[in-house]
C-alpha cells in the first residue's frame, strides 16, 4: 500500500505539472518585478509556448527570412515596431490596432504617421500561427519575436526571450504622441523618456544601437542641416563631408520623405559601426549624435566602449531588449489573444 501511495502521488504530480504547463495562460508561481514600470505580475518566461504552440519560433523565422530577403530594410522596421509598442501602454500590441468605432489608432500619431511599417509581415506571421495554434500566440509576443528574429537575421545577437504577453483591448494616441522620443531630442530629453519606462542611460545607449540598421526620413534630420539652433545654421557637430552628402539627399525645402541610412557604412548589417560613426561626427539623427556630445559622461563613455567592443554592445543590447520587452506586459487572464492583430476580438 505504501508503494501504491507513493506511485499515485508521483503520478498526480506529473499530471498536475503537465496540466499547468498546458494551461493558457500558464500558471507561474514566481511573482517577479517587470523591470519596467509594471510592478509585480505572473512572470514571462521563454518556454511559454512549449506545449501550446511548439512551432512558434520556426513559423516566425520562416516568415521573417522571406520578408527580410525581399527587403533588408524590413528588419529595422519590425525592430522599431516593438519599440514603438512598448513605449506606449507597455508591450501590449496596441500599436497594431486600426481605427474603429471605439479606438483611435496609434498609427496616426506624430511619431508613427507615414513612418512605422511592417504590419503586413506581422499579419502574415499571425495568420500562419492561427493555422498552427489557433487563439494561442499573442500579437504582443509576435512583435517581440519579430524584433529578436530581425536582429539575428541582420547579424546581431540572439537572446532568451521571455514570452506570455497578452494583447490590449485599447490604444492610446496621446501616449504615442507623448512617450516616444522625437529624433531631434536633446540628451536630457532622451534620458527622461527612457527613465519614464524604467530604462537607464545604459539601456538608452545600447538600444539606440538598433540604428545600426534601417533608414530615416529627411524630415527627421532636416533641422540639423539648415536650422539646428534657430539661427539658419547647420549643426556644428556634423562632419563636413557627411553634411554635404546629406544636403544632396535632403533639400532645404521639400523632399521630406527622402530617406538616408542611419548607418551609411553598413545599413543592413547589425554591428557596432553606428557607434564608430557617432565618434566621427556622422550620426544621422540629433538623438544619435547627442549620446556623444550631450555632456553626460556616462553616455559618452558607453558610445566609445561600444565602438571599440562589438561583443560588449551585443551583450548589453540583448539585456536591454529583454528589459524593454518587460515594460508593463498584460499577463494572466487580463487582456486577450487577438485573432487579428489589427482589431480586438
Amino acid at each position: 500500500m505504501a508503494f501504491f501511495r507513493v506511485s499515485f502521488s508521483v503520478t498526480v504530480m506529473v499530471f498536475l505539472c503537465f496540466t499547468l504547463s498546458q494551461a493558457h495562460p500558464p500558471f507561474n508561481f514566481d511573482w517577479v518585478d517587470s523591470g519596467g514600470n509594471g510592478g509585480g505580475y505572473f512572470g514571462l518566461f521563454p518556454e511559454y509556448y512549449q506545449y501550446s504552440c511548439p512551432a512558434v519560433h520556426d513559423i516566425v523565422m520562416s516568415v521573417l527570412e522571406k520578408a527580410i530577403a525581399n527587403e533588408a530594410r524590413m528588419a529595422a522596421s519590425l525592430l522599431r515596431l516593438h519599440f514603438h509598442d512598448c513605449f506606449v501602454q507597455g508591450c501590449d500590441a496596441s500599436v497594431l490596432l486600426d481605427d474603429s468605432s471605439s479606438i483611435i489608432s496609434e498609427k496616426q500619431s506624430n511619431p508613427n504617421r507615414n513612418s512605422i511599417r511592417g504590419f503586413d509581415v506581422i499579419d502574415e506571421i499571425k495568420a500562419r500561427l492561427e493555422e498552427a495554434c489557433p487563439q494561442t500566440v499573442s500579437c504582443a509576443d509576435i512583435l517581440a519575436l519579430a524584433a529578436r528574429g530581425s536582429t539575428v537575421l541582420s547579424g546581431g545577437p540572439y537572446w532568451e526571450l521571455p514570452l506570455g504577453r497578452r494583447d490590449s483591448k485599447t490604444a492610446s494616441i496621446s501616449g504615442s504622441n507623448n512617450n516616444i522620443p522625437p529624433p531631434n531630442s536633446t540628451l536630457q530629453n532622451l534620458i527622461t523618456f527612457f527613465n519614464r519606462q524604467g530604462l537607464d542611460e545604459v539601456d538608452l545607449v545600447a538600444l539606440s544601437g538598433s540604428h545600426t540598421i534601417g533608414v530615416a526620413r529627411c524630415v527627421s534630420f532636416k533641422q540639423r542641416l539648415y536650422d539646428q539652433n534657430g539661427n539658419n545654421q547647420p549643426d556644428e557637430t556634423l562632419e563636413r563631408s557627411y553634411y554635404y552628402g546629406l544636403t544632396s539627399v535632403c533639400p532645404k525645402s521639400g523632399g521630406d520623405n527622402n530617406i538616408s541610412p542611419l548607418d551609411f557604412a553598413s545599413p543592413a548589417k547589425f554591428d557596432n559601426t553606428y557607434f564608430k560613426l557617432i565618434l566621427w561626427g556622422q550620426g544621422l539623427l540629433n538623438s544619435d549624435e547627442v549620446l556623444l556630445t550631450g555632456n553626460v559622461g556616462k553616455t559618452m563613455e558607453l558610445v566609445k566602449s561600444y565602438a571599440e567592443d562589438e561583443a560588449l554592445f551585443f551583450n548589453q543590447f540583448a539585456k536591454s531588449m529583454v528589459k524593454m520587452g518587460n515594460i508593463s506586459p498584460i499577463t494572466g487572464y487580463n487582456g486577450e489573444v487577438r485573432m487579428n492583430c489589427r482589431q480586438v476580438n
